[in-house]
């Protein structure tokens, strides 16, 4: 685990390699699985508050989920606010291109400049997945066989998981934060290579 703030890092997170393929992976991870996308408390009202202005780039199916769910559902499990889901499968807030890919509804929303809020920062983020402690907050790589085709393409281009995600992680965490996690992980891999050449 790798310390950076009030944080530990798993190592996958500098070592993996991922790029989103979304010509391969037609963004499944929005489809796939049995929870919507995890919230905090500030964007469930943030979706509450800015959803008329959201809707318009919503699917009827997914407009009818809200409708009948509401903004967001409580995980009978964990207790864990997430987006209400579409007949048990893709997000409410999904939406398909011509050619099937996924794409967030919010998102298309704050690129137009109709809401501050990109999207879930627990979607900006995939596939990392936060864990929040006492004082602390872990951050894991999340595999899944959905994302085979981004991590054939990190490792074909040579990104990390953490170079791939700094939009999100400055967005979660802030600049100085993802400068410190950068300038860590290179001293790092300077010290391993330097014990390879010993």
């Amino acid at each position: 685990m790798i310390a950076v703030g009030h944080t530990l890092v798993s190592d996958d997170i500098a070592e993996k390699k991922f790029v989103c393929n979304l010509a391969r992976c037609k963004g499944e991870c929005c489809v796939a699985g049995d929870m919507g996308a995890p919230l905090d408390n500030d964007e469930a009202t943030k979706i509450q508050d800015d959803y008329e202005r959201i809707r318009p780039y919503m699917r009827p199916e997914g407009i009818d989920a809200v409708s009948r769910q509401g903004f967001f559902i409580v995980d009978p499990v964990d207790g864990e606010l997430t987006t209400p889901l579409v007949d048990d499968k893709e997000c409410a807030f999904v939406v398909f291109d011509a050619a099937g890919i996924a794409s967030c509804a919010i998102e298309k929303a704050w690129q137009d400049g109709q809401t501050d809020f990109q999207k879930p920062v627990s979607c900006h983020l995939y596939p990392i997945r936060i864990q929040p402690y006492d004082g602390f907050d872990a951050l894991n790589y999340h595999e899944w066989d959905v994302c085979a085709p981004a991590c054939s393409l990190g490792k074909e281009l040579s990104v990390p998981v953490y170079r791939f995600l700094k939009d999100a992680l400055t967005r979660k965490y802030g600049q100085a934060w993802y400068d410190e996690l950068a300038e860590t992980i290179t001293a790092l891999e300077e010290t391993r290579k330097a014990g390879k050449r010993r």
